[in-house]
C-alpha cells in the first residue's frame, strides 16, 4: 500500500529454506507473543561437540589444502574455511568494534566448522534413508519464499544479497525440503499437544496473549515523486486539501479515493484495514491514533506524500480468550517446539554415530 513499514526481516536463505518448520510465526502469533526466542537456523542452535582430535602426519597437506575437520570422509580445508571467514568478516565490516574483530573471527570459525559438520551428517542421513524432493515440491517452496519477501524485494535481490546463483538457491531449497521430511519422519515430531498442555501454556503466558490497541483506517494518498520540485509539491498538497474539503462537504470518501488516490488501497475505497502501533510510518500512525472516529483529519504529510485519513474504528487492547483459534495457534507453536527438539536430538544422535576427526592446524 506504500505506507506500511517493512516489518519483516529478511531471513537468511538457509534458515528460511532448511528450517521452515520452526520459522517465524504469523503476524497474529507475534502479536500474541507466540514466537520462538531463537531466530537462527536450528543447525546453529545445536552446540558443537568435540570430535576426535588428530595430529597431521609429516606428509599431510599444509596451508590452504590442510584439512580442518573430516566428517565421515567429507573434508573442510583450511582454504575453504579461510574463504568463508573472509566473506563473513566483510559482511560485518564497520558493524563490530575493532577491538572485538578477533573475537568475532574466532566465533565465525567455530560456527562455520559446526555448520559444516551438521550439514554433512544430515546430508549423509538423507542419502542413507533415500529421501527425495520432487520438482513440484521445489516449485511450491519457491513460491512460499517469494510470498515471504518484503514488499519491493525480488528473488533476484535476495540472491544478490546472499551472493548465490539461482542454481545454488534451488539446491538449498531442495536440500531443505529433504531435511524437513527427515525431521517429520521421526516419531517424536508427530506428538500432538494435549488439551492440558495447551491450557497450561495459555495460563503461563497469558500476558503474551494481549492484542494491542489498534485502529481501522481508510485514507487517500496524493503521492510525491522523486523529481518533484517545490511547485509540484505545493500543487499536490493543494490537491489533497481540496479533496479533503470535498469529503467534508459530503462527497463519498470511497469514491474520492477510487478516483484520486495513488495508493493501491483505492481499489477498496482507501481501506487499509486494522493495524496497531509500529506498523505505519510515524506521522501517519500518530495522526491515526489521535484522530476521532469518523472524523476527516487534517492532511498529513509523510515521505510518501499527502494523506487524508479517516478512522473507522478504535479498538482497545484486550486479552485473547482460549477459544478454538487461540488453541490452534498454541498447538502449532508447541508442535514447532517439538519439531525443533526432535531436530536437535536427531543431530546429536547423528554426531554420536559419525566419524568426526578434528585436525589441529
Amino acid at each position: 500500500m506504500g505506507c506500511r513499514k517493512n516489518i519483516c526481516l529478511i531471513l537468511a536463505v538457509l534458515c528460511l529454506l532448511l528450517f521452515s518448520i520452526i520459522g517465524c510465526g504469523s503476524k497474529e502469533e507475534k502479536k500474541a507473543g507466540i514466537t520462538s526466542d531463537q531466530e537462527q537456523p536450528v543447525a546453529q542452535q545445536v552446540a558443537p561437540q568435540a570430535g576426535v582430535p588428530a595430529t597431521p602426519s609429516a606428509d599431510a597437506p599444509t596451508g590452504a589444502a590442510a584439512v580442518v575437520i573430516d566428517v565421515d570422509g567429507s573434508k573442510l580445508t583450511q582454504g575453504n574455511l579461510d574463504s568463508e571467514i573472509r566473506k563473513k568478516m566483510a559482511a560485518i565490516k564497520g558493524q563490530v568494534p575493532k577491538a572485538q574483530m578477533e573475537k568475532a573471527k574466532n566465533e565465525m570459525r567455530k560456527q562455520i566448522i559446526n555448520d559444516f559438520t551438521v550439514r554433512t551428517i544430515l546430508a549423509n542421513e538423507v542419502s542413507r534413508v533415500k529421501i527425495t524432493a520432487g520438482e513440484q515440491e521445489v516449485s511450491e517452496a519457491v513460491e512460499r519464499l517469494k510470498s515471504s519477501l518484503p514488499q519491493g524485494m525480488t528473488m533476484e535481490d535476495l540472491m544478490k544479497k546472499n551472493k548465490i546463483t539461482k542454481e545454488m538457491m534451488y539446491e538449498e531449497i531442495r536440500f531443505g525440503i529433504k531435511i524437513n521430511k527427515l525431521v517429520l519422519s521421526q516419531k517424536a515430531s508427530k506428538a500432538k499437544p494435549t488439551e492440558k498442555e495447551i491450557s497450561k501454556f495459555y495460563q503461563k503466558n497469558k500476558d503474551k496473549f494481549t492484542v494491542p490497541e489498534s485502529v481501522h483506517v481508510r485514507h487517500i494518498l496524493i503521492a510525491k515523486a522523486a523529481g518533484d520540485d517545490d511547485k509540484k509539491v505545493a500543487e499536490k498538497k493543494s490537491k489533497a486539501e481540496t479533496l479533503r474539503k470535498q469529503i467534508i462537504a459530503g462527497a463519498d470518501f470511497a469514491e474520492v479515493a477510487k478516483n484520486n488516490s495513488d495508493c493501491p488501497s483505492k481499489n477498496n475505497g482507501g481501506d487499509l484495514g486494522i493495524f496497531s502501533r509500529g506498523e505505519m510510518v510515524k506521522p501517519f500512525e500518530s495522526a491515526a491514533f489521535a484522530q476521532e472516529k469518523n472524523a476527516i483529519g487534517p492532511v498529513v504529510e509523510t515521505n510518501y506524500g499527502y494523506h487524508i485519513i479517516q478512522v473507522l474504528e478504535h479498538l482497545s487492547p484486550k486479552t485473547m480468550s482460549l477459544d478454538e483459534t487461540t488453541k490452534a495457534k498454541i498447538t502449532a507453536f508447541l508442535q514447532q517446539q517439538k519439531q525443533q527438539e526432535t531436530f536437535e536430538d536427531l543431530v546429536k544422535k547423528l554426531r554420536a554415530k559419525a566419524n568426526i576427526v578434528v585436525y589441529q592446524n
